[in-house]
């Protein structure tokens, strides 16, 4: 069964993850996907991520709050309503069912007056996370989202978050870049595990803040 315009299936995006491979287009109008497979990869260390001073002052505010997998659609939107994206009609309709076959999870930040100001979004499979897109509408929108994601990631029995690419902002929060020998083991072993995107406990903002610092 086919998805979209481009041939490609669920399925087959799946299988192309397993293989350490992901799909982009050149941009939102372009209607034809490729493949990547990065000489570098960009990895998230579960037991590394960067909590600085003003991070733990936003994730400690009581003006918002988070869920998971409640608004897929609106993260994949707000990700892809920035001037230049490659996410356009067919990537959100592939992830859209693999969102809706479970393998793909989202993370939301909302304000107080249910606005989403903040968001991540992925593809799980084993367990590895493939992050995908993060935006913000507001400041530290995404910085929030990310943290959630992880200490979720860290509850649920995940081994590998692949960031895909290494950015200044990912490396400022403790993200880091190995080859891509070094990722193909590490993905390897992660397929190998099973984790559980849904399993977590109930997550409070001290104890997320402790559990990211290690206390």
């Amino acid at each position: 069964m086919k998805d979209n315009d481009t041939g490609i299936s669920p399925e087959l995006l799946l299988q192309a993850y397993m293989s350490g491979i992901f799909p982009m287009a050149e941009g939102r109008d372009d209607p034809e996907l490729f493949w990547v497979d990065p000489r570098r990869r960009g990895i998230f260390p579960l037991d590394g991520f960067h909590i600085s001073r003003s991070l733990a002052r936003e994730i400690r505010r009581m003006d918002y709050t988070v869920t998971f997998d409640q608004d897929f659609e609106g993260v994949m939107e707000g990700c892809a309503e920035r001037p230049e994206t490659w996410i356009n009609d067919e990537i959100r309709a592939l992830y859209g069912a693999l969102h809706a076959r479970g393998n793909a999870h989202s993370v939301e930040v909302w304000n107080l007056e249910g606005d989403l100001i903040g968001g991540v979004y992925g593809v799980s499979l084993g367990a590895a996370y493939f992050g995908e897109s993060m935006f913000s509408r507001r400041t530290g929108g995404s910085k929030i989202a990310l943290a959630w994601l992880i200490d979720r990631l860290r509850l649920t029995g995940f081994t590998l978050f692949d960031t895909q690419f290494l950015t200044d902002h990912l490396a400022s929060l403790g993200a880091e870049e190995i080859s891509r020998a070094d990722y193909h083991a590490r993905l390897h072993e992660a397929l190998r595990l099973r984790a559980d995107f849904d399993a977590a406990p109930a997550q409070d903002r001290d104890g997320l803040l402790k559990r990211l610092r290690g206390r």
